[in-house]
């Protein structure tokens, strides 16, 4: 029987034992600067990445290596600040989430900012109407009675109904999915609703009646398309549109 050999080019081909293989990919930005002029524009960044990194890490990249102007958030780079929530190839997801080798290398990667907020600059939006609806909802305990003389106390069951919802990271990437906020900047928005969503059925609180009287208005849930562009946009897997029906459900029976 004859040994089949690698031959010298494909021997220095092979990555060394215990190395990451390395490829070429490009990132297709979309910029913008007030300094510059209204307009938004394209940048091509082509650079050498290995197959760990993701989009977080190729923007870095190119910042501390081809362009320093780059702006972008981020913050714990490990998926739990939600700081870095942009549109990768369509889609919203965390840069910091997102291995590069998925998403198609092959083509230019299409990074680009959230959909409507104002941009301030290149992938950084004006969060404060996304934290204004936030703010709105009381997003904190309400008891009417006195302080207590011990803990509240909550069965595992009553904790599960709303333990979906205690996982937003308020990165805005549902909100930023939604066609009814791309058109109505006053919508209240997914995550305001699913953040109200983990105190009306949290048994401990006393302001589910407010918090629904809140979001029955005109701006509420019932702009609610269900489209379930929130639900895929949630990098913390919450079942989004689930939340909002069972708040629409609530706000009609008064059962929570």
């Amino acid at each position: 029987m004859t040994a089949t050999l690698d031959t010298t080019a494909e021997a220095e081909n092979k990555p060394a034992a215990g190395e990451i293989p390395s490829f070429d990919v490009t990132l297709k930005i979309q910029r913008f600067s007030p300094e510059v002029g209204p307009d938004p524009w394209w940048d091509e960044f082509t650079i050498t990445v290995h197959g760990t990194d993701r989009v977080l890490d190729a923007l870095h990249k190119i910042k501390w290596e081809d362009d320093g102007t780059l702006s972008f958030r981020r913050s714990c780079a490990h998926g739990v600040c939600g700081s870095d929530a942009m549109r990768i190839n369509g889609r919203n997801r965390l840069a910091c989430k997102t291995l590069l080798k998925d998403v198609n290398p092959d083509k230019p990667i299409i990074v680009e900012p959230i959909k409507g907020l104002p941009v301030l600059k290149d992938l950084i939006v004006d969060m404060e109407p996304f934290f204004a609806s936030y703010r709105e909802i009381m997003p904190f305990f309400i008891n009417k009675g006195n302080e207590p003389s011990k803990e509240h106390l909550q069965s595992s069951e009553e904790r599960e109904r709303f333990d979906d919802t205690t996982k937003c990271i308020l990165c805005a990437a549902c909100t930023s999915s939604c066609p009814v906020f791309w058109t109505d900047g006053q919508y209240f928005g997914p995550a305001a609703i699913v953040n109200a969503h983990r105190f009306i059925f949290d048994s401990r609180d006393d302001g589910a009646t407010q918090r629904l009287e809140i979001l029955n208005d005109k701006e509420g849930v019932w702009r609610c398309r269900t489209t379930f562009n929130c639900t895929e946009a949630c990098p913390r897997g919450i079942e989004v549109t689930k939340a909002i029906q069972e708040v629409k459900r609530a706000m009609i029976t008064r059962a929570f």
